[in-house]
């Protein structure tokens, strides 16, 4: 029987960018479970820090009663399985263009340490610090340009008109706290490089896939859940049977 399949987005989107993939897994038999966190997607709120977003699928995971679950986050959702994914419910994490961060690493710190360390070249690329609009209770959003190039720039127009659309604030502490456990010290794990990629550089990204017990590198941008659902949907087939 195939486990389920828990998914955590990242930071500014909600459950529904999962909405491509979970049609393929449901049709492979795999049950899914997609969480909007606190504030985000269908949630009214209030948003949470990073530890009410892991409290959050904790809560979601206590849920759960067909045994052990495959743990999935992208992005900031790294962040959040690797503070989360230690729930005994937890079988398998799986980390997609994703910070895998250690005990005293934030999301921010960790892409400005990893720049420093290995010079980063990031000649040509996007800003999307550079797109943060300010909004109320220190939160931020992503102007449209910025987020278009970043997040979506292999994603077709209809996808990227769908995302855009539905974005919302992310409260800025998320991205500078650190994790209060890291599961995958000793849950199994695969991280996913997407080598394309212009919001989590690859390089950073190779840096922290070196945590994990599998890596696999995919040629696309930051949303293969938009651009290439197929790759995520049966690696995650795979995974859950």
């Amino acid at each position: 029987m195939a486990r389920p399949v828990v998914l955590v987005h990242g930071a500014w989107h909600g459950a529904w960018a999962w909405d491509r993939i979970r049609p393929r897994l449901d049709a492979a038999g795999v049950e899914t479970i997609a969480v909007d966190l606190p504030g985000h997607g269908a949630d009214p709120g209030p948003f949470g820090d990073l530890h009410a977003d892991a409290t959050r699928v904790r809560r979601t995971l206590d849920e759960v009663d067909d045994g052990p679950v495959v743990l999935v986050g992208h992005s900031y959702g790294g962040a959040v399985i690797t503070e989360a994914g230690d729930h005994p419910a937890v079988d398998q994490l799986v980390f997609i263009a994703a910070f895998a961060l250690d005990r005293d690493e934030s999301c921010m710190s960790a892409a400005v340490d990893a720049a420093d360390a290995a010079a980063l070249d990031h000649t040509g690329r996007p800003n999307l610090v550079a797109g943060f609009v300010a909004g109320p209770d220190d939160t931020v959003t992503l102007d449209a340009s910025t987020a278009t190039a970043c997040l979506f720039q292999d994603c077709d127009e209809e996808a990227t008109a769908w995302a855009l659309a539905r974005l919302g604030p992310q409260p800025l502490l998320t991205l500078q706290q650190t994790p209060g456990a890291v599961a995958w010290r000793s849950k199994p794990s695969t991280y996913v490089v997407c080598t394309d990629d212009l919001t989590v550089h690859p390089d950073l990204q190779r840096v922290l896939a070196r945590r994990c017990d599998r890596t696999l590198a995919w040629p696309t941008g930051h949303s293969p859940f938009l651009s290439r659902p197929d790759l995520v949907a049966d690696l995650l087939v795979d995974l859950a049977g």
